[in-house]
């Protein structure tokens, strides 16, 4: 069912006017997913006719943008994803462990988003190989898949790393599995803090030295090697935020609170309450005060300016797998793992028949609202050769 209102409907509304007032400093990537977003599911991108075998009801279907930041295109994806991640699930616990940059290191990301957002993957996965392999730690091969999100609940840009971490490790000889220690404890926080916050710093002055970085604007005096060694200084000293949560309760479990993070964009559909020519009103979570619900209305513009933010660069993966989960040897290394447990390998299920709570009954196109029919396409609907302004 869709929403009353949609991200689509703030940038057919008002996106025009944006491009026109911010042209020169809106580039091609953050043009390109606004006519997506505005695009998706109509006219323009062409659809078909479908038609019921047995009431006759015959209704309009437009085909969707597919752009990963489009709200409204995530939900198939993501069901797809998570029922293949299921052959991958271990029976031991899992961990979610975040890892967050200071504000002042968010300033220079936006900047240079992709090195320093690859930075980001480089360092929390080294600080937590490294850890899991220190024999007063776990002694081993870790695994695990990170999530990369750009966002706070107020659409400010706040990159951060969410890790889904199995509860253990593969001994170096591969001859036994190695499980935490603590049932409730994964790895020593305020450790993997500080490595983290080493092996990053030390990465962003590699990249500095190398001249992969730009500047712009108030941070423009950081292009000097000496300038930015001496903004890094105070931040050596910082806490560096990273925190595990405690293991979960099943693997069905896993995988449904998985769901709330793999193909997520900066804000959901249903979390706009609404818009007007004066103001875009959200709801949003303030976890600093309990989770407590809030809502926050925003200029048009602001808004829009907010949610672009967010734009990763072309080509730029934001779910990616390490140690015995790498995608290039994740198949026989689980198969030694669970020979190790001795538990045989889970059985692949349709998503449409699994109970987990990821997964709910969800509509289905080829089935008639009316009479529940089987509907049939009977006709194809090209793409407008014009498209709306969206330039």
């Amino acid at each position: 069912m869709r929403p009353a209102l949609e991200v689509a409907d703030i940038f057919r509304r008002h996106g025009p006017a944006y491009r026109r007032t911010h042209d020169g400093h809106l580039g091609r990537g953050e043009r390109r997913v606004m006519a997506a977003i505005a695009l998706c599911r109509t006219a323009a991108l062409g659809g078909h006719v479908e038609t019921c075998d047995d009431c006759a009801l015959s209704r309009v279907a437009y085909n969707s943008c597919r752009n990963r930041h489009c709200p409204k295109c995530q939900g198939a994806t993501r069901d797809r994803w998570l029922t293949d991640r299921q052959a991958d699930l271990l029976p031991v616990p899992y961990f979610h462990v975040v890892f967050t940059v200071p504000a002042e290191i968010a300033a220079i990301a936006y900047q240079n988003k992709r090195q320093l957002y690859a930075i980001l993957f480089e360092a929390a996965a080294e600080t937590l190989k490294t850890i899991a392999a220190d024999p007063r730690h776990l002694g081993g091969e870790l695994g695990f898949l990170a999530i990369l999100h750009t966002w706070g609940q107020t659409l400010t840009h706040h990159p951060h790393l969410h890790c889904l971490v199995p509860g253990g490790v593969l001994a170096a000889d591969g001859g036994r599995w190695i499980a935490c220690r603590r049932r409730r404890f994964f790895l020593p926080v305020r450790v993997l803090s500080r490595l983290f916050r080493r092996l990053f710093l030390e990465r962003l002055q590699a990249a500095q030295t190398a001249g992969g970085l730009r500047f712009f604007g108030a941070l423009e005096p950081l292009g000097d090697g000496n300038a930015l060694a001496r903004a890094l200084r105070p931040l050596r000293k910082k806490r560096w935020v990273v925190y595990a949560k405690p293991p979960f309760g099943s693997p069905e479990r896993v995988l449904a609170y998985l769901g709330r993070y793999t193909h997520r964009v900066a804000i959901a559909n249903s979390r706009l309450v609404s818009a007007d020519d004066t103001g875009v009103t959200f709801r949003w979570r303030d976890y600093r005060h309990g989770n407590a619900p809030r809502s926050m209305t925003l200029a048009p513009h602001e808004f829009i300016r907010r949610f672009l933010l967010h734009c990763l660069p072309d080509g730029f993966h934001r779910i990616r797998h390490y140690g015995f989960l790498a995608n290039g040897i994740r198949r026989a290394r689980l198969a030694v793992i669970r020979r190790l447990l001795a538990d045989a390998p889970p059985q692949r299920r349709r998503a449409e028949g699994s109970q987990s709570g990821h997964q709910r009954d969800r509509f289905d196109p080829s089935v008639c609202p009316c009479c529940g029919g089987i509907l049939r396409i009977t006709a194809r609907l090209p793409r407008a050769r014009a498209w709306p302004d969206t330039s």
